[in-house]
């Protein structure tokens, strides 16, 4: 049997695994298991040991419990509540007023929270009542924070380029630093689409008769001080050189108890509760991990990467179209998987025929993330869908044709950083 009937039968056995519903990391495991048993004499006891070892024993691993112990401490207070209503009268002068709010609050709490699901959760849960209450148009208020939802895996800290700079051997310091332009550069495409829908359906944006004095308006922004100090504490000490993404993640921990507790949410059972819910999403992504590790030694073993490293290659495609033909490849698998899952399967695979084609790893990283963010409201395994299905109860295809225009405007995205590299790489250049 050849090495690419090989490939194409291990990703049968993983993708019934998968229609079967099986865990990933099962699957995972289990595809690797088969790959190991069937086409080499490799013990895969010994290979499962040292491999989980090898893969879990890492010290920038341990950034990843703490910023999602730090998302999950601020999910439960005040802190989007605040930023409603501190930037609320600072954009009714715009176009489509209040539905700006869910771009720049998801980009703050993004910054602090480094959780796609984190960020949707806890923006949607003030703002679309808020909205639906004063009657905007359902679908734009939906669909804009589906899409700025995903800003929580871009603007760093962001859990899965700590997975990626872990598979990848990618520093995670330069990542954080290559997704803020981009980030930024999305925030803005989004609002941009926001203001341009109102402007062709301007009946559909209720009237403001709220007017808020500038004094007032300089008032509330006191409302936006406590994120910001995390911000500059956590994003700015990485920047500056002071702390490591792990030491950056231990003080955000530390000021994320502080807001919680100067705002009285700091409960004993909230406590709990954030580390009950950072554990299990720690547990989750941990054991995933461990599957595809295993899964990647396995499959070396058999020589499949370098195999399918060496058929991309030998396709003669320039690096455009190979990043054309990898972007509907992630598009398909997030149909089915969830984006961590997308990176830690791809990653070592891909890697070899990413470095061959001359494309900087760097780059690449920050392109793996627009599109797993795409991934994130495509159905029927979009993790945003999901979370604003819980919160809405609108069906899974409604909300995908709500937030179809952000998922456009990520395509889009993503050919920008294709055609101007240097949107990802000049700030890590910059720090040198």
């Amino acid at each position: 049997m050849t090495e690419l009937s090989q490939a194409a039968l291990l990703m049968v056995v993983l993708f019934i695994a998968l229609g079967l519903g099986l865990w990933v990391a099962l699957a995972l495991l289990g595809c690797g298991l088969v790959g190991l048993l069937l086409f080499t004499s490799t013990p895969p006891g010994l290979l499962f040991a040292t491999t989980v070892w090898s893969a879990t024993a890492s010290w920038a691993l341990t950034a990843l419990p703490l910023f999602i112990w730090m998302g999950e401490i601020l999910y439960r207070t005040r802190l989007a509540e605040d930023m409603f209503a501190g930037l609320g009268p600072w954009v009714r002068g715009l176009p489509g007023r209040l539905l700006h709010v869910n771009v720049i609050g998801c980009g703050i709490f993004a910054a602090v929270s480094g959780s796609s699901a984190a960020t949707a959760a806890t923006i949607g849960k003030i703002t679309l009542p808020e909205l639906k209450s004063r009657g905007y148009d359902e679908a734009i208020a939906v669909g804009s924070l589906a899409g700025a939802g995903t800003l929580g895996l871009l603007i760093p800290p962001s859990i899965v380029m700590i997975v990626y700079g872990v598979a990848a051997q990618v520093s995670i310091v330069k990542l954080f630093t290559a997704g803020v332009l981009p980030g930024l550069m999305l925030m803005a495409l989004f609002s941009g689409y926001i203001a341009f829908w109102a402007w062709r359906h301007p009946d559909r944006v209720p009237e403001d008769g709220e007017s808020v004095p500038m004094a007032e308006r300089f008032k509330r922004l006191r409302l936006l001080a406590p994120v910001t100090l995390l911000i500059i504490a956590v994003i700015g000490s990485i920047y500056a050189g002071i702390a490591t993404a792990t030491e950056a993640a231990a003080v955000g921990v530390v000021g994320a108890l502080a807001i919680a507790g100067v705002g009285g949410s700091l409960t004993r059972a909230s406590l709990a509760a954030s580390l009950m819910g950072a554990v299990r999403t720690s547990c989750m992504i941990g054991f995933i991990l461990m599957g595809a590790a295993f899964l990647t030694s396995a499959m070396s073993f058999t020589g499949l990467p370098a195999t399918v490293a060496g058929w991309i290659t030998g396709l003669g495609l320039a690096p455009w179209q190979l990043l054309t033909v990898l972007t509907a490849f992630f598009v398909l698998l997030g149909c089915f998987l969830d984006g961590i899952s997308i990176v830690v399967l791809t990653t070592a695979v891909l890697m070899p025929a990413i470095q061959a084609a001359g494309i900087d790893p760097l780059w690449f990283g920050i392109y793996l993330v627009l599109v797993v963010e795409m991934a994130q409201i495509t159905p029927p395994v979009g993790f945003n869908l999901f979370v604003i299905q819980g919160i809405t109860g609108l069906q899974l295809f409604t909300l995908a044709r709500m937030a179809l225009p952000f998922f456009l405007l990520l395509v889009a995205a993503t050919a920008l950083i294709t055609l101007f590299p240097q949107i990802v790489l000049a700030l890590p250049a910059a720090m040198g």
